[in-house]
């Protein structure tokens, strides 16, 4: 009986995670970014990488724009999962731009009903 409720606990917490996050895609050209976000302490990492860490520094200026729009407050917290395949880096950092736009947007609409 305790291994029933046991399976049950788990259930019932990756149902209540699963309200609590939304997973949202950008594309440019051939790069697709699933952007993953959920309550948590602040973190943004592409690919495992902290976001602080992309290079160039004007590909990095131009995936922060959408954090910069919202504001610290926004986000602060909020933990984004992104990750980035295909494409050159240009292309891939317009697709990480717009998936966090996105996750943004569709985690505050989801917060909000």
């Amino acid at each position: 009986m305790s291994s029933a409720v046991k399976a049950t606990g788990k259930t019932q917490k990756k149902h209540t995670e699963a309200l609590k996050s939304v997973q949202v895609f950008g594309k440019k050209k051939t790069a697709i970014a699933v952007c993953l976000c959920k309550e948590g302490k602040g973190m943004i990492r592409v690919n495992g990488v902290p976001l602080d860490l992309i290079n160039p520094p004007v590909l990095r200026i131009k995936v922060f724009e959408p954090l910069f729009i919202v504001g610290k407050e926004s986000y602060a917290k909020l933990d984004l999962k992104i990750r980035v395949t295909g494409g050159g880096q240009v292309a891939q950092a317009y697709a990480i731009r717009q998936a966090i736009a996105k996750a943004l947007i569709a985690y505050n609409q989801k917060d909000l009903s």
